[in-house]
């Protein structure tokens, strides 16, 4: 049952990492790079999504081939520095890579949880699935949340915001060492 519980906070983080810089990515481009709009959102979500298609396609073809924990942790680990750059680096261009770099490391977190889980959780089936999919969708919800109060109560500073949110890649890469520690 921990084994569970420890998944399903993965899966709330690695929904939470992703999407509280990805629907965020064209606000940050707009303001930060002081684009239009529509550049603003062309630059920063797609930077974002084809680094993450770029893990996910890799992961993909070679899986078998990657250690599945040390690939997560170093994902985990890049993606607490991409928010570091997001949120401590003033400057504008420096930023927007920090986006890029989080699509990059975000992309195994969840389909990764879902391979930890198979090998963890026997018999689990689609119930075990539907569970995790929906502590993810909770993730997807609660980051961009988070990133939005924190940011609104510090005079809509996405900076200080997307810091806050550095919580979820810091909990999953927790989740990490204690499913480790289980094993």
């Amino acid at each position: 049952m921990r084994q569970f519980w420890l998944l399903m906070l993965m899966m709330v983080c690695a929904g939470a990492s992703e999407l509280s810089v990805s629907q965020w990515a064209s606000t940050f481009a707009e303001k930060g790079l002081g684009v239009s709009k529509t550049l603003g959102d062309l630059a920063g979500p797609m930077f974002f999504a084809l680094l993450m298609g770029g893990a996910r396609a890799f992961y993909g073809k070679y899986g078998e081939k990657v250690a599945l924990e040390k690939f997560m942790t170093g994902s985990a680990l890049l993606c607490v520095a991409s928010y570091l750059c997001i949120s401590l680096v003033p400057v504008p261009w420096v930023g927007l890579l920090g986006c890029g770099v989080c699509g990059l490391s975000v992309g195994i977190m969840w389909p990764g949880t879902f391979s930890r889980a198979t090998a963890s959780i026997k018999r689990g089936g689609t119930a075990l699935f539907a569970l995790l999919a929906l502590g993810g969708d909770i993730g997807c919800s609660a980051g961009p949340t988070l990133v939005g109060f924190v940011s609104g109560a510090f005079g809509d500073d996405l900076h200080k915001g997307i810091l806050a949110g550095i919580l979820f890649p810091v909990l999953l890469l927790a989740g990490l060492f204690l499913q480790r520690e289980k094993e």
